[in-house]
């Protein structure tokens, strides 16, 4: 992956507008294969960085309603219908993960048993300010602040970009309405929405929902979802026949060859949802430690946990990973993202 950040310029397709006023004619060019090689050309920078964006800040339709008691009933028996998933899977963690993939939508929806109480897991994640210490984790988040008091509704400033150290200048900047939907002794239900993004990309929704279990646990379902139009779809097309060619997620495709793996757009997004899960796990762990401590030990963690899965989530050695992050969480912590 290129080192180097991708600005924005002009010439870079980012809608379905750039691309239909500067790609030639079919018939001057000699068919769709040079109009293929035309996107490829001048749309892969912003392809690459739509990658990070959906990375980075892709989610889930709002499905939480008033009746707090019928959704976490809704959510504790799905918990005992992937009780055999839960214990039984590749990730050596009681996790289950899937995703789905439509004309104009693709999603990722992750199912865990957290080893914290509600009680932390519900404070946690009723604060945006504590939602930006988890998202930052993430190699490709390079900025997240929310604005205002730490409550509900509250909107939240994200940048995205690569997997290496960046500008805020160059990265793509989305705003986040955040809201707790729901939240009792019993049922937590969060929604992050962000109505547009780059290259013709909509309707970012990030949805978290938990509920208590016994010892101490807690039961959550994470999901991911954006929409896409033309534009969107062919900068991921190109992304997916260069830069991310060979890359894959989680879900087997052909349970007689367990090394065949989904791939696509569904690979991308079943990778962000594993490695938005790990911060999750990472931060919650951490709180374990002195406050002094708890930034080193949730990078260290985070890192850690995706190298347990290298043929999907392996992007930088630990050094360069762990330099990025403390210094973008300086950065963070200290300035704005204008």
């Amino acid at each position: 992956m290129n080192a180097q950040p991708f600005p924005v310029k002009a010439t870079v397709c980012r809608t379905t507008e750039c691309i239909a006023k500067t790609a030639p004619a079919a018939g001057k060019l000699g068919g769709m294969q040079k109009i293929w090689s035309f996107v490829l050309k001048h749309c892969l920078p912003a392809a690459v960085a739509l990658v990070f964006v959906i990375a980075g800040s892709a989610v889930a339709q709002p499905s939480s309603g008033p009746g707090n008691e019928s959704n976490a009933a809704a959510l504790l028996e799905k918990h005992a219908a992937l009780a055999v998933q839960l214990t039984q899977n590749q990730y050596r963690r009681p996790l289950f993960l899937e995703s789905s993939e439509s004309a104009n939508t693709v999603s990722g929806n992750a199912y865990a048993v957290l080893d914290s109480p509600f009680s932390t897991v519900s404070a946690t994640f009723k604060s945006p300010s504590r939602w930006c210490e988890v998202l930052i984790l993430h190699l490709n988040t390079k900025y997240c602040r929310a604005s205002g008091a730490d409550t509900s509704p509250s909107k939240m400033a994200v940048s995205i970009g690569t997997k290496n150290p960046q500008p805020l200048k160059a990265a793509f900047s989305l705003e986040f309405a955040y809201r707790v939907a729901a939240a009792s002794p019993n049922y937590l239900a969060v929604q992050l929405n962000a109505d547009k993004g780059p290259m013709s990309t909509s309707n970012y929704r990030l949805e978290l929902q938990a509920v208590p279990l016994p010892e101490g646990k807690t039961f959550m379902y994470l999901r991911y979802s954006y929409g896409y139009g033309m534009a969107g779809r062919l900068a991921m097309q190109a992304y997916l026949a260069t830069l991310g060619r060979g890359k894959v997620g989680f879900t087997q495709i052909n349970p007689e060859k367990k090394s065949d793996y989904v791939g696509g757009m569904r690979g991308t997004i079943e990778r962000n949802t594993m490695r938005y899960y790990l911060a999750i796990e990472a931060y919650l762990a951490s709180l374990s430690r002195p406050p002094a401590q708890q930034l080193d030990a949730r990078l260290q963690y985070w890192f850690d946990a995706t190298e347990e899965y290298p043929q999907q989530l392996h992007e930088l050695d630990r050094p360069s990973y762990l330099t990025m992050k403390k210094s973008e969480y300086r950065r963070q912590q200290t300035s704005s993202s204008d």
